[in-house]
């Protein structure tokens, strides 16, 4: 195969790409807007529960960190954790190491909200999916790791 071979392989990879993203958008685009009009005005957001999943998974982090790792400036990040902390969903303690730093944990309130907010959504999707086919529910957790590895590129 020769150069303009290959670089002709690459435009239609690269057009491909283009147009399984636009696909991944909006079929993402629409499963989450779903799940998000089911919960109530006024609950927690997604950027919210985010850290708030983050927190119970990996454990009490700076704010500064959990900005990081949630990818958005540290000024929106404490909006955020000052709607949870409000709402008694996170707690704030002095960094043993650096008492001019805080670490944020996740409350016990926290935890059962993020719980029932998981199960309404796992709830629902189970449902959805009791529609499917073996095949079709097979090809999507095959699809999962896909998917993961994809929002770690984002």
């Amino acid at each position: 195969m020769d150069t303009k071979d290959r670089n002709q392989d690459r435009g239609e990879d690269t057009e491909e790409a283009a147009v399984l993203a636009a696909a991944l958008r909006l079929a993402m685009g629409r499963i989450v807007r779903r799940l998000r009009q089911a919960h109530a005005v006024g609950d927690v957001t997604l950027s919210g529960v985010s850290v708030l999943a983050r927190l119970a998974a990996a454990g009490p982090d700076s704010p500064g960190s959990l900005a990081e790792l949630e990818r958005v400036r540290p000024q929106a990040m404490a909006t955020t954790l000052a709607g949870l902390e409000q709402r008694g969903l996170v707690s704030r303690t002095p960094d043993t190491a650096d008492g001019r730093r805080a670490i944020v944990s996740i409350t016990d309130t926290g935890r059962i909200m993020l719980e029932e907010r998981r199960s309404e959504s796992v709830g629902r999707l189970a449902h959805a999916l009791d529609e499917f086919t073996p095949q079709e529910r097979a090809a999507l957790r095959a699809a999962l790791p896909l998917l993961d590895r994809l929002a770690e590129r984002l």
